[in-house]
């Protein structure tokens, strides 16, 4: 047998070993992450509202054509304005809007402490004030619908009319990824968000990506181009990974506004989409809304607006020439190319 003397050396040496590791990955995962800000460094302004410092891309004429409003472009979960900003800056070019890294996500800061939908429109809204931009053309590409909704519902006076991308509308979308809510346990959660979603979330990513644009083809250099690995960075992760822990509370505690909104809306849904389920989120929802209307995208994926961009700016033309007839009522389309 072995002696006390014995074993506690041998536990001394297992515990400096499992230090030595510690610190030999937590030095590699900072150099991950400063590598990842490196790559990916701002790359338009800050704006700060109520003590928040948020990063705003300001694109296109001050104005639109005739006074028409401005579009405001709010990413999915996950992401941040790099994202949309690949997808529809080109088809956009001669309308004035703004890109936004959502609270918490690209760039943008996050207040401490809870955080809803609630809380991000009331913010967004103030944003809109800030700028001087208002009201706006709301455009919300999935979960980045969701917070569209919330602002319309809570802040009428700062949205135009919306366009919803592929949105993520209803609860019981089903349950968040595990490692969502794993990122807050005790012991494994620092281990996730600053060890292991560092050194190998970005070799993982490109499997979430297939998946968001199936069944159409991941555009070229996607993750780069997109800066999405600015997600792996601790903060950030946590940001994204509460929103999505909490996605169905969330979304059960608003989506019964929904018929109190009284903007032309749009929402550009496909059959193909393998996130999330478009009937329940997108044709449920447009017959409830007042002035609702829904279009299908044949042969499109979640990320449709990446191939389509073109289908996002007619129906933004739809919602804005029914803004102004405070009786109109889209009539619900058919299948669009």
């Amino acid at each position: 047998m072995l002696s006390d003397a014995t074993l506690q050396i041998s536990l001394a040496v297992i515990v400096c070993i499992f230090i030595a590791v510690m610190v030999f990955y937590g030095w590699r995962a900072r150099r991950a992450i400063a590598r990842i800000e490196a790559r990916f460094p701002p790359r338009a302004e800050f704006t700060t509202v109520d003590g928040v410092r948020l990063h705003v891309r300001r694109t296109g004429p001050a104005t639109g054509k005739s006074g028409e409003p401005a579009i405001l472009v709010l990413h999915g979960a996950a992401s941040n304005l790099e994202e949309p900003y690949l997808a529809l800056a080109e088809t956009f070019a001669s309308e004035p809007v703004i890109w936004l890294d959502r609270p918490g996500l690209g760039w943008s800061e996050r207040p401490e402490g809870a955080w809803t939908p609630r809380n991000e429109a009331a913010l967004i809204a103030r944003l809109i004030e800030t700028l001087d931009c208002g009201p706006v053309t709301v455009v919300g590409h999935s979960w980045g619908g969701a917070i569209a909704m919330r602002l319309a519902m809570d802040h009428p006076d700062r949205v135009d009319s919306i366009v919803l991308i592929a949105p993520a509308l209803s609860a019981w979308i089903g349950d968040a990824a595990w490692f969502n809510a794993a990122s807050f346990w005790p012991v494994l959660g620092p281990l996730i968000t600053h060890f292991i979603v560092p050194l190998i979330g970005e070799r993982q990513a490109m499997s979430g990506a297939h998946s968001a644009f199936h069944p159409e083809p991941v555009p070229d250099d996607y993750l780069n181009r997109t800066a999405l690995p600015l997600l792996l960075r601790p903060a950030t992760w946590r940001a994204n990974a509460r929103d999505m822990m909490q996605v169905n509370f969330h979304l059960e505690a608003q989506e019964d506004g929904y018929e109190d909104i009284t903007q032309p809306t749009e929402i550009i849904a496909a059959k193909g989409d393998t996130v999330l389920w478009s009937h329940r989120h997108g044709g449920m929802v447009a017959k409830r809304l007042q002035r609702g209307a829904l279009r299908w995208v044949n042969g499109a994926g979640h990320n449709l607006h990446h191939h389509h961009p073109r289908i996002v700016l007619d129906a933004i033309m739809n919602v804005r020439s029914l803004s102004a007839d405070s009786a109109g009522k889209p009539a619900m389309t058919g299948p669009a190319a």
